[in-house]
């Protein structure tokens, strides 16, 4: 029963070689039809399929480079290309019959293209400058920022702590200053998730703005009504 341990065993690199011969030449000849869909697609990765009479290819690339080339013959997957493990040289001898039909396709998707852009208007219409808009804007948060700043230093002064808040209710909004030494952090309206109309990360939206500029001297009043009510609070004190 062991004698057939004594019979020779056929290597397989020759055939190994020829299909690592095969699948390098197509990852550089694949690699080209890559970079030319980057071109057209507009970015550095992506994926096509491309449909033949025997089945479709797909074309997966990253960076200018072929991820994957996979050959779907009804059912026969094959990955041609592959970043993980070269394909079974039967699978790949079948694929490769498909191969240049693969190529047509491409080229007949660029052709198609052809021309696809010349009735397309190039004559745009202007866009609307945002200079005054952004203008009145800092113009207003500006006053705001003076004015809270200002808050700020009279809180840190009357309250001897580095950083703090001061709330206060204006109609149905709650209005909220947070300040830090003689500074203001930031202003928001409506509590969490409301409106920040001074933020050291972004301005707030025109919009936003507009429909909280008007009430924003009532939070001022508040705020000299709560410094009134200190100081008649100390008035009273006898020593």
């Amino acid at each position: 029963m062991t004698a057939g341990l004594d019979a020779d065993v056929v290597g397989a690199d020759a055939a190994a070689d020829r299909r690592d011969e095969l699948v390098a030449q197509v990852t550089d000849h694949a690699g080209r039809i890559a970079r030319e869909l980057a071109r057209l697609q507009g970015g550095d990765y992506g994926s096509r399929e491309f449909d033949t009479d025997r089945g479709t290819w797909t074309l997966k690339y990253e960076g200018g480079d072929v991820d994957y080339l996979r050959f779907d013959g009804r059912g026969d997957d094959v990955y041609v290309v592959s970043t993980k493990q070269p394909p079974d040289p039967e699978a790949l001898a079948r694929a490769m019959a498909d191969y240049d039909a693969f190529v047509d396709a491409f080229n007949d998707y660029v052709r198609s293209l052809d021309g696809v852009l010349d009735d397309t208007a190039d004559d745009l219409p202007a866009i609307e400058s945002v200079d005054s808009v952004v203008e009145a804007r800092e113009r207003i948060l500006s006053r705001m920022r003076e004015a809270c700043d200002l808050m700020a230093e009279q809180l840190n002064r009357v309250e001897g702590n580095d950083y703090g808040s001061f709330s206060a209710r204006v109609g149905s909004s709650r209005w909220e200053l947070k300040w830090e030494e003689n500074r203001a952090s930031y202003l928001r309206v409506g509590g969490e998730g409301g409106v920040y109309l001074l933020s050291q990360y972004q301005p707030p939206a025109p919009k936003d703005l507009r429909a909280h500029a008007d009430d924003f001297s009532g939070f001022v009043d508040a705020f000299n009504e709560h410094v009134s009510e200190i100081s008649e609070s100390l008035d009273t004190v006898e020593l």
